[in-house]
């Protein structure tokens, strides 16, 4: 998302089911390139939030059993230029805030339809990232209202 090829990856990737593994980490990581190098990079002078972070695809291919941290983290690197974020926010959903927000979608798309146990070892994937690669976060439970995920984000940004 974000672009034009992310946006055309983003529809095959979330419509084909059946893909090659390596084929769909490949077409993730042509997409974070190109929104790193059209969106991101040129305004590196400025504070950026985005939701398209590379943990999560790391965590999606770490959850299915493919692929090593080592390969994945050189990948992203490749595709990131070596740039990382400086400070994540995860979001962290138990199971019945996962099956209660999904339930409530008129149709899941291909990764949703993986199952919420294998959306559930994606944030386990995720948190041991985070925990490997030394960057700054901080966990925010997606069952908590909302005033107070906006405080806790915004608390943790201007830390």
């Amino acid at each position: 998302g974000g672009t034009k090829l992310g946006e055309n990856l983003r529809e095959i990737l979330l419509k084909e089911n059946d893909l090659d593994k390596r084929a769909e980490i490949l077409l993730f990581l042509a997409d974070r390139a190109e929104h790193f190098g059209k969106i991101i990079k040129p305004n590196s002078n400025k504070m950026i939030l985005s939701d398209r972070g590379f943990v999560s695809g790391m965590a999606y291919a770490l959850a299915g059993g493919n692929f090593s941290f080592e390969e994945l983290l050189n990948l992203n690197k490749f595709a990131l230029q070596g740039n990382f974020p400086q400070k994540i926010v995860f979001f962290k959903a138990d199971e019945s805030t996962l099956r209660s927000r999904l339930g409530s979608r008129a149709q899941m798309d291909g990764i949703e339809a993986r199952g919420f146990a294998y959306l559930l070892r994606v944030q386990d994937a995720m948190e041991e990232i985070l925990q490997k690669l030394g960057v700054r976060y901080v966990t925010i439970d997606a069952a908590w209202d909302e005033e107070k995920i906006t405080n806790l984000i915004k608390e943790f940004i201007n830390d």
